[in-house]
């Protein structure tokens, strides 16, 4: 979410949804800074691994620092403000982290390189990160006992980290792809930490790897449906048979230059157009798909923010009530 107030981000994302239409979530607010930034939020979940920030990015250290304590502190505002929101709420709640190959992708080992290019550092990131998850929900779960619990893991390097397009530091070259059993497994260890809660798997990158999401345990999985081809659209067909959730972020995350959003109908006009085309059900639209924004909101206004989930919160009814 834009902003840097937890109290206001918390008010919005849970008071557009009185009517039990939208999916309230615990926000994050990168523009507070390193530490409220998605990898902060995430190195701030890890049990005994810290890391603080370098020009290039996150580094791996030796001892929780100032950078690793004040990821801690602002996600522990940002808990305070879900809760004080959500008194007496009961219903789904989705908080998310960055998932293992991600993290991998991003945080530095001491030599500047990336933990991908260790196959056991990544194992131990992975490791760290399932513990502090599980931590993590748990305590979602005591501050709001009403909740079911989604946890979503954001993987935007997933498919560079499958086809060997991570740069190395240098910039000149990349590192090896990593095996798909290796990705799928580490991706089932981590969505495994959810417990019972329901999971998903959030990627704003083209080439989304649908069969080995729903082979790694995801019950659902979220992507820019502005990025899909026709190569992806049997995969899409055969995890909609086989049950599994789509998030469809078909809303812009940030503030269209028209400088408006169109009717909620024409929206979620192309989702039809695909069900149709893959022979799916229509009426299965209601229970199949879910209408999210592109990406983030992080670069949008507080404005447009506030009216790109009213509007996909619209855009979801016009589906149900009018599939076809």
């Amino acid at each position: 979410m834009p902003g840097r107030d937890a109290r206001e981000a918390a008010k919005t994302v849970t008071g557009s949804f009185g009517d039990g239409e939208g999916l309230p979530y615990l926000a994050e607010l990168p523009a507070r800074g390193p530490g409220a930034d998605m990898i902060g939020r995430t190195i701030g979940l890890l049990v005994d691994l810290y890391a603080h920030v370098e020009p290039s990015g996150w580094r791996i250290s030796d001892r929780p620092g100032r950078d690793t304590r004040r990821a801690r502190s602002w996600l522990g505002e940002d808990l305070d403000a879900l809760e004080e929101f959500t008194q007496g709420y009961e219903g789904p709640l989705k908080v998310q982290a960055v998932g293992p190959w991600t993290l991998a992708a991003a945080l530095e080992r001491r030599g500047g390189e990336a933990a991908l290019g260790d196959p056991g550092a990544c194992r131990d990131l992975a490791g760290s990160l399932a513990e502090g998850l599980r931590a993590h929900l748990a305590e979602v779960r005591r501050r709001v006992p009403g909740a079911q619990v989604i946890l979503q893991l954001d993987e935007p390097s997933l498919t560079g980290v499958l086809r060997g397009r991570i740069r190395t530091a240098s910039g000149y070259r990349t590192y090896r792809a990593v095996d798909r059993q290796v990705v799928e497994g580490t991706l089932r260890d981590v969505l495994a930490a959810g417990g019972d809660a329901a999971t998903l798997v959030h990627t704003c990158a083209p080439e989304v790897p649908f069969a080995l999401l729903r082979r790694a345990g995801a019950d659902g999985i979220s992507f820019d449906f502005s990025l899909l081809t026709e190569r992806e659209e049997d995969a899409i067909g055969e995890a909609v048979e086989g049950g599994t959730q789509l998030f469809l972020g078909v809303v812009p995350g940030t503030d269209p230059a028209s400088g408006g959003l169109s009717d909620p109908g024409g929206s979620v006009m192309g989702v039809r157009t695909l069900w149709r085309r893959l022979g799916l059900n229509p009426g299965t639209l209601a229970e199949s798909v879910v209408i999210t924004p592109s990406c983030g909101l992080a670069g949008a206004s507080p404005a447009y923010a506030r009216a790109a989930l009213a509007h996909c919160a619209r855009a979801a009814r016009s589906l149900a009530d009018n599939p076809e």
